[in-house]
């Protein structure tokens, strides 16, 4: 009975053994996909304020945070955050951009289809787009965008408050407005050949241009 039982017992082991493995497993596919997250998102760190909150024995300092996130492929989306130290700032800031993202039609994945206003409080830009080799001709909250959605030719122009919050939110606002031929092509019930004909420089369409 003795031998038995130890046969039994041991039997049991291998078992918990495998359970281990497994959850090995999990933790360490759980550990590659932060990694790969990490490598598929790009983020850039807009501004950085010291904030302070009155309270009853006087204040509390911690820091305040505005982050820009994309996958330098078309989306892109903007976070902030508040800690009492600076990197807890950065990373709440960063969860919330993941959290926002939108995806923006480009042309050829470098430049905007089209010129573009927006708006956000008193923030006020302009986007155009522009040819091959002109490069980020923006400021620096919005060069951050278009850096992180993977805009590489552009001209931009802030029309009103250089506040980083209202300049950020007033380019997504403008992105947020752009429209591919294959949308336009949808909704007026002609091909996108068409819509490209009448557009200054327009020609075939391209895989980047119909999306």
């Amino acid at each position: 009975m003795a031998r038995e039982d130890s046969q039994d017992s041991g039997g049991e082991r291998p078992e918990r053994g495998q359970r281990r493995e497994r959850g090995g497993r999990d933790r360490g596919r759980g550990r590659q996909q932060e990694r790969e997250e990490r490598d598929e998102f790009v983020d850039k760190l807009v501004a950085i304020n010291r904030v302070a909150k009155v309270v009853k024995g006087g204040k509390n300092f911690g820091f305040a945070a505005l982050v820009v996130v994309g996958d330098q492929k078309g989306r892109v989306g903007y976070g902030k955050g508040k800690a009492r130290e600076v990197p807890e700032a950065i990373r709440k800031a960063s969860q919330e951009a993941k959290r926002s993202l939108v995806r923006i039609p480009l042309r050829e994945g470098r430049t905007l289809h089209h010129d573009a206003a927006g708006r956000w409080g008193a923030g006020k830009v302009l986007l155009r787009a522009a040819p091959p080799g002109t490069g980020i001709i923006a400021g620096g909250p919005m060069r951050a965008v278009f850096e992180t959605l993977g805009v590489q030719d552009v001209v931009a122009k802030s029309l009103g408050s250089s506040n980083p919050y209202n300049m950020v939110r007033a380019t997504i606002d403008a992105l947020q407005a752009q429209s591919s031929p294959r949308t336009i092509a949808a909704k007026r019930g002609k091909k996108v050949s068409e819509i490209l004909a009448g557009r200054t420089g327009g020609g075939e369409a391209s895989g980047a241009d119909a999306a």
